[in-house]
């Protein structure tokens, strides 16, 4: 067996805003398989300044991997437990490499255009007005989840969008999800919370920085509305590390980005801690290309989770990869009479 990897840079399509700034290019990896004949491929989506894998030795670690790939895919995936990205892109190369068609990791009734997964409309941070647009935008669009990211402008001007929304859109109407990514200070962030209260929505994420699990499970008790976990679940790989953090904080939710928890396996492991804690989950991808994205969406929609799930990202970019998925009325499809085009890459 043969195995390469390559770096591939994807160009947003207009720069969008987080409290961690402003994001024009996403930079991406893949690993190509060969054996007999075929390819497989799997994208590893780094996230930098956000995957604890954002280090400098990552691209060596990606060569050593091309250079043991005959170790399999268990082994390398226990070799790289820091390297998150890498793992998810191990798991889904070799998935691929297995299947008939590189693309089709998980054959269902969503591969066969028979069902669809319900997806939240994401509205990235950006002034009022660029933020009321696309507010709109998903509305007219068919989505009855809308996930807003908040902390980047004036707390008042965020409260007065959700005032915005809910004059127009009860809750039966739109659900409404906020992601603060940490922006909170722990002073203030039961105020803001109480503040938000009273737009009825359905969670926030990450209200305040991770690795304050003293001020989250505080929170989580105090919390008028239910809280979830994202960025406090990166870095955090034993199976006993995952089940102290949930015991300790008692969140009502946690958010499962597969490319920045461990890909397939990794996730499968907090859902099994969810369940028994009681505690509730969704899928998110974390800005992949329609590749990452492609074998998130095929398997979490085996996971049969009826909560709109966090995969709309495919459009972000100008350079993204076609392929047969497509958002219609806030649901995700996949066109199976839809092809592929990876020219762009060496595949």
């Amino acid at each position: 067996m043969k195995a390469t990897y390559q770096k591939y840079l994807l160009n947003f399509k207009r720069p969008s805003g987080t409290s961690r700034g402003v994001l024009t290019e996403k930079e991406t990896w893949f690993i190509i398989l060969e054996k007999d004949g075929k390819k497989g491929i799997g994208e590893c989506g780094i996230l930098r300044t956000l995957s604890c894998d954002d280090r400098p030795d990552y691209e060596e670690k990606l060569k050593w991997v091309c250079q043991n790939i005959h170790l399999g895919k268990d082994k390398l995936w226990e070799a790289m437990m820091e390297f998150p990205s890498i793992q998810f892109g191990i798991e889904q190369a070799f998935l691929s490499l297995e299947a008939e068609n590189p693309f089709l990791l998980f054959p269902s009734a969503f591969t066969e255009s028979k069902e669809s997964i319900a997806i939240n409309g994401l509205v990235w941070m950006g002034d009022e007005v660029f933020m009321k647009h696309q507010i709109d935008e998903k509305l007219a669009g068919g989505f009855k989840c809308i996930k807003l990211k908040i902390g980047a402008i004036d707390f008042q001007k965020e409260l007065d969008l959700l005032r915005f929304i809910r004059s127009n859109y009860d809750a039966q109407t739109i659900e409404v999800r906020v992601d603060a990514n940490g922006a909170f200070s722990s002073d203030d962030a039961l105020d803001k919370l109480n503040q938000l209260a009273g737009f009825e929505l359905h969670s926030i994420e990450q209200p305040i920085a991770k690795n304050n699990t003293d001020t989250m499970a505080e929170l989580c008790k105090s919390t008028p509305f239910p809280i979830a976990l994202d960025e406090e679940l990166i870095g955090v790989f034993s199976l006993e590390e995952k089940e102290a953090l949930l015991k300790k904080i008692k969140p009502q939710y946690i958010i499962l980005k597969p490319s920045l928890v461990g890909g397939f396996r990794g996730t499968q492991e907090w859902i099994a801690l969810t369940e028994k804690y009681k505690i509730g989950w969704w899928i998110t991808s974390a800005l992949e290309s329609n590749i990452g994205l492609n074998a998130i969406a095929q398997w979490t929609y085996t996971l049969q989770n009826p909560m709109p799930q966090g995969l709309g990202t495919g459009a972000l970019y100008t350079n993204n990869f076609d392929c047969p998925l497509e958002v219609k009325s806030g649901q995700l499809w996949y066109e199976k009479h839809k092809n592929w085009d990876t020219s762009k890459l060496n595949f």
